[in-house]
């Protein structure tokens, strides 16, 4: 899985938007305007958070999420939302004793982790062994811990990367480990599984919603014989990561944590409804392939607060319940399939 760790922020560095000297001078407006706007959302979630607000199913807890969570925030909230907060009070010394004695480590599972350390956000001087500290040995530690934990999936190529994710946020294992779990086994169960039944069905969900609410697109993609695990499986296996500016990736994480696995096809069906038209360019397999890698670039991707209010608005109406009813139809059609193929 080939996810890159560009940097934004607080990762080391700011994307920049536009060139030349007016360029730079907008850039520079547009930074400070975030930077004050980011100031005032900072102070909103500290008086919140005195209070001591039940942050799980909350209206104005999720207005505030919506509009994004302050770094200083954001681990407290995404623990509290996700349910990981309670998982790691129920289980005191549970992820320590995951670690335990090297013997007790699967040699096979230590080495494919191993394998995968050195490709972990390559451009990030936190994961360069020269760093003090650096971040590879809590990486593998997290990884090696939830191998042990969940041994049905063990170890996935795209898992490093979203652990990785996770500790820079946090910057503590034990909360990165829960919040892995509260992910793969919750919000998102069966992706990482060997089968990747999970990814598949989403895929196959995706296909059907962006039938319904974007025809001339799905068209497309049966006209030239594109099957959606070309164009989005990286989407949805890497939770965005390398697709989109680190920022906005954040700004989903936060609704993803809060509010579930919608959120990833409230994403999807943005960058397709907003690029109909880039996309319905393409003449063949291979440029709409080409054309799903454009969508996720440019000013539309980088403006995080507009297109975080754009995914709640042009998709339009998406329940949980919608997303429910058409992953248990397409993951028997699945499973069905699977079975013919290898009874």
């Amino acid at each position: 899985m080939g996810c890159v760790f560009t940097c934004y922020g607080q990762f080391g560095g700011v994307h920049a938007m536009e060139s030349g000297t007016n360029g730079n001078i907008s850039s520079q407006l547009h930074l400070n305007n975030r930077i004050n706007a980011n100031d005032r959302q900072s102070t909103k979630w500290s008086k919140l958070l005195q209070g001591k607000v039940n942050v799980e199913n909350n209206q104005k807890v999720k207005r505030y999420v919506r509009k994004g969570v302050p770094n200083e925030h954001r681990a407290q909230i995404w623990m509290a939302a996700s349910g990981a907060q309670e998982d790691l009070e129920k289980n005191p010394g549970y992820y320590h004793s995951l670690l335990g004695t090297e013997q007790q480590h699967d040699a096979k599972l230590e080495e494919t982790v191993r394998i995968d350390m050195h490709r972990t956000f390559p451009e990030n001087v936190q994961f360069r062994k020269s760093s003090e500290p650096c971040l590879q040995k809590a990486l593998y530690n997290v990884l090696l811990a939830y191998g042990h934990h969940n041994q049905v999936v063990g170890y996935c190529q795209g898992m490093n990367f979203i652990a990785g994710y996770l500790i820079i946020i946090t910057k503590d294992e034990e909360k990165s480990f829960w919040l892995m779990d509260a992910l793969l086994g919750r919000i998102l169960p069966d992706y990482y599984s060997p089968a990747m039944l999970g990814l598949k069905t989403d895929q196959e969900v995706l296909g059907e919603l962006v039938r319904v609410k974007a025809p001339a697109v799905w068209q497309a993609m049966v006209q030239h014989n594109v099957m959606w695990t070309l164009v989005v499986s990286q989407w949805f296996i890497c939770l965005y990561i390398d697709v989109l500016p680190v920022e906005t990736v954040l700004r989903i994480w936060d609704c993803l944590f809060y509010e579930g696995s919608k959120i990833l096809f409230r994403v999807a069906l943005t960058l397709i409804r907003h690029h109909q038209a880039e996309i319905l360019q393409a003449r063949s397999m291979v440029e709409v392939c080409e054309r799903f890698k454009l969508i996720t670039q440019g000013a539309f991707t980088y403006d995080c607060h507009t297109f975080m209010q754009e995914i709640f608005r042009e998709p339009g109406s998406l329940s949980m319940a919608t997303i429910t009813k058409l992953r248990e139809t397409y993951r028997e059609r699945i499973v069905a399939e699977e079975n013919r193929l290898c009874p």
